[in-house]
């Protein structure tokens, strides 16, 4: 199935469940039209990454939307697998594509202001950072359980 947003009303990101295993969704909504797809944390990062470099040729946004808080409905419609992302420097917007992990041929054409991708790129950077803190060794989330670093090769304990 293809969902193709031009105009979105708004775009939603966020996390259902505890810290150490969330589920990351992404909410796009155009007028009733709603569609939810199951992202991987790392692929929000990415893409909030290249949304501000890209911010920096397309030039500096307008007011920024504030609420990018998830609607109660949260069954996907499918699980993000590549993601493409590209500038339409005549409309000054970045175009999104996610297709479809699954079988599925899935995917969600998602066309973006300057205004909504950078309130997007800001709720991702938080939900992100929001998560498991870091180990300071290897980079890697520390875990409540316990955290078996490879930077010290087996030479030290676990770090909780």
């Amino acid at each position: 199935m293809n969902y193709e947003f031009t105009n979105p009303d708004k775009v939603m990101v966020g996390v259902r469940g505890e810290v150490g295993n969330r589920l990351f969704l992404l909410q796009v909504r155009e007028g009733r039209r709603l569609v939810i797809v199951k992202c991987e944390k790392i692929q929000l990062a990415a893409l909030a990454e290249w949304i501000r470099q890209v911010l920096d040729e397309l030039g500096r946004p307008g007011h920024l939307p504030e609420d990018f808080d998830l609607e109660p409905e949260y069954e996907s419609d499918f699980i993000a697998g590549e993601i493409a992302v590209s500038i339409d420097q005549e409309a000054a917007a970045i175009d999104v594509t996610i297709t479809s992990a699954d079988e599925e041929e899935s995917t969600l054409e998602l066309r973006l202001s300057r205004e909504w991708a950078a309130g997007l790129a800001i709720a991702i950077v938080r939900l992100v950072e929001a998560g498991r803190p870091l180990c300071p060794l290897c980079g890697g989330p520390l875990d409540a359980k316990g955290h078996d670093c490879p930077r010290t090769n087996g030479h030290r304990a676990p770090i909780r």
